[in-house]
C-alpha cells in the first residue's frame, strides 16, 4: 500500500468543553496519512487515478471550519469517516493537534488509525 499525506493543515474552528475555549475559534492542526494505491495513476500519468490532496484538503477545511464539537475525538472520528466514505479510503491515519490548549505543553492532541491497511 502506497501513502499520499498531507501535513499541517491548519483550521480554525470551535472546539473545546469549556464556555471560555468556544468563545473563538482556535487553530487545529491536521496530519494524514492516505492508504492508497498510486500504481494506476503513476501507469497512466492521471490524476483521476489517485487521490486528489487538493479535493481532499478543501473537503476537510471545509468540514473542520463549519463543526463545533466539544471533543478533538469526536471531530477526527468525524473527519475520518468521512474521508474514507467520500474518497474510497481504505486505511487512515489521522492526527489532530490543538496548539496552545495547555500552557505545559506545546500542544495536545490524538492520533486516529481507521481500516485496514
Amino acid at each position: 500500500m502506497d501513502i499520499v499525506y498531507i501535513r499541517g493543515l491548519q483550521v480554525d474552528t470551535i472546539i473545546g468543553i469549556y464556555d471560555f475555549e468556544r468563545a473563538h475559534r482556535q487553530t487545529l492542526v491536521l496530519d494524514l496519512e492516505l492508504g492508497t494505491d498510486i500504481r494506476p495513476a503513476a501507469a497512466g500519468d492521471d490524476i483521476a487515478l489517485t487521490l486528489n490532496y487538493k479535493a481532499i484538503t478543501e473537503t476537510v477545511e471545509d468540514f473542520v471550519k463549519r463543526s463545533e464539537f466539544a471533543l478533538v475525538e469526536t471531530l477526527a472520528q468525524r473527519c475520518a469517516e468521512m474521508i474514507m466514505a467520500d474518497f474510497a479510503v481504505p486505511w487512515l491515519r489521522l492526527s489532530l493537534s490543538k496548539p496552545g490548549a495547555m500552557r505545559q505543553a506545546k500542544d495536545v492532541g490524538i492520533i486516529i488509525e481507521r481500516g485496514q491497511r
